[in-house]
């Protein structure tokens, strides 16, 4: 009975105190260890970021790394927005890129998400139908612009932060904004948080 309660002692300490043991495991995750992890927590996309990821979160590398808890591998790149040189990471998973994080005044500021396990509030996440989530464009979508001008772009429902683009095929003109019967079909390629 006393190995018992001593088992009891010190297995939270062995599965919390190993996150300290060496920087060689320091791409070890042991909070996955711990019983409330044990069954898998999903990130999603909230009015504050993506998971722990938010507008507060410096655009500085290790720092965007432990507020997606290490899940994927980083690739910063450079790129000019509005005349000006802007620092972007990818997040890649499975050597694919799963978010996009652009910052500005030294703090995120935008999170692209293109990976199929992180999902809104309301249910949302890629690939899932225009139809699903709205009855009409009309005063929920625009064309999008950029590099998405191929797409739609809608806002999330009671959302400030958060919206969906909207990827399909359609025969009218690319500057228009397809008609509801065609956008019904179209399908979430990209969920976007904005600061």
């Amino acid at each position: 009975m006393k190995s018992m309660r001593l088992l009891l002692c010190a297995l939270p300490l062995a599965l919390t105190g190993c996150a300290t043991v060496s920087s060689g495991f320091s791409s070890v995750h042991w909070s996955s260890a711990l019983p409330w992890n044990w069954f898998g927590s999903s990130t999603e996309v909230t009015e504050q970021g993506v998971g722990d990821l938010t507008a507060s979160t410096p655009m500085d590398e290790k720092a965007i790394s432990v507020a997606l808890d290490g899940d994927y591998r980083l690739r910063t790149g450079m790129k000019t927005d509005k005349g000006n040189i802007v620092k972007y990471f990818e997040a890649l998973k499975d050597d694919k890129v799963a978010l996009l994080v652009n910052g500005e005044a030294g703090s995120v500021s935008r999170i692209d998400v293109m990976d199929s396990d992180i999902a809104v509030a309301d249910g949302g996440k890629i690939g899932t139908r225009f139809s699903e989530l709205y009855s009409k464009a009309y005063g929920n979508c625009v064309k999008a612009t950029g590099d998405d001008s191929a797409g739609v772009e809608c806002k999330a429902k009671e959302s400030q932060h958060i919206s969906y683009l909207f990827s399909g095929e359609w025969a009218g003109p690319q500057e228009l904004m397809p008609p509801d019967d065609s956008l019904k079909n179209w399908k979430v390629s990209k969920i976007i948080w904005r600061r």
